[in-house]
């Protein structure tokens, strides 16, 4: 997989409306600049997001491009719904949107913490490989501890984990757990929520269909998913200390407009460049933004100051509200 790859839950139109000729210009665009990885999940529009995928993937045969998708999310979040029966229901489904027999990769996409430590799951999952429906597994997970209970267990290949400048924590033991484990690290939310792009004032307003909106407090799923459960002031006051520190690589490096370092394209490049990392999945909107997410794969080195910083805008601004969360 690219070590750019592009997530795809606005275009399932949970991030305000993308009519389907733009989504699959997003996708194209993406695939011509290198990228090789998407990722969706079947709740994204009801399916909307897979569907896209496969009939690019479709028009596109000999592109290379991996899907991974997420299962888990339909029903009702207890753990006694993640059984083999629902799974094989919920793979069909997503094989018959991505148009394929065999899925690259599927993820639980963020289950009770309980379903971690379930051996019966995990079983499922290896039927499902057996049989021929998957050919890897991994998960998707909030917290931490959910990351590390996977990341034991024999056969998950990937653990996707919300990473960030603003969200570090997945940096002291799940990317070091990953990396002796031989477990691929999938980080999303590498802007958290945009935030990190620095284009936003505290008095941004966003559709009302946009999760930005309607989950701020974590009213529809798990606050952390939104600007990395950052309070937004707070969030947009460290983003402008982010983007400072943006600057000073761009003078160090002496890197010209023709080439200009974003904050958006460095603070996915910073993810990109932690050690473990197999892939970063920014979303795009657009074909620019697209453009701009893959180019952050061929960014050089930010530097050990570049990471310090990074560091001191966390401790200050940041750790207090998230840290201790997920």
């Amino acid at each position: 997989m690219s070590v750019i790859g592009l997530g795809t839950w606005q275009l399932g139109g949970d991030w305000g409306s993308v009519n389907e000729s733009d989504a699959l210009d997003v996708l194209e665009a993406s695939a011509e600049a290198g990228v090789t990885f998407f990722d969706t999940a079947d709740v994204y529009g009801d399916g909307r997001s897979e569907s896209i995928i496969g009939r690019f993937r479709g028009a596109h045969p000999d592109a290379g491009i991996i899907v991974a998708t997420k299962m888990g999310r339909r029903v009702d979040q207890v753990p006694e719904n993640y059984t083999l029966a629902n799974f094989r229901q919920w793979v069909d489904r997503s094989r018959a949107n991505l148009r394929t027999d065999t899925l690259d990769l599927v993820q639980l996409h963020c289950p009770p913490t309980a379903v971690y430590s379930s051996d019966e799951v995990f079983d499922a999952l290896d039927t499902l490989v057996d049989e021929g429906a998957i050919a890897n597994y991994g998960v998707s997970v909030e917290r931490v501890d959910e990351a590390l209970t996977a990341i034991a267990r024999p056969n998950v290949a990937t653990v996707q984990i919300i990473l960030n400048a603003f969200r570090l924590k997945p940096l002291e033991r799940v990317l070091p757990a990953a990396q002796e484990a031989g477990v691929g690290i999938i980080a999303r939310v590498p802007l958290a929520s945009g935030l990190l792009s620095g284009r936003y004032t505290k008095d941004t307003v966003f559709a009302p269909q946009d999760h930005r909106t309607f989950n701020r407090h974590g009213e529809a799923f798990d606050v952390g998913e939104t600007f990395s459960g950052v309070d937004f002031a707070t969030g947009v006051e460290a983003a402008g200390r982010f983007a400072d520190a943006v600057a000073a690589v761009r003078d160090a490096q002496n890197i010209d407009c023709a080439d200009k370092l974003t904050p958006a394209k460095a603070a996915i490049a910073w993810v990109a460049q932690q050690p473990g990392v197999s892939s970063v999945i920014p979303g795009a909107r657009n074909v620019d933004q697209a453009r701009s997410n893959a180019a952050a794969g061929s960014v050089p080195a930010l530097g050990d100051d570049f990471d310090q910083a990074v560091h001191d805008i966390y401790d200050e601004y940041i750790r207090a509200g998230v840290h201790d969360k997920w």
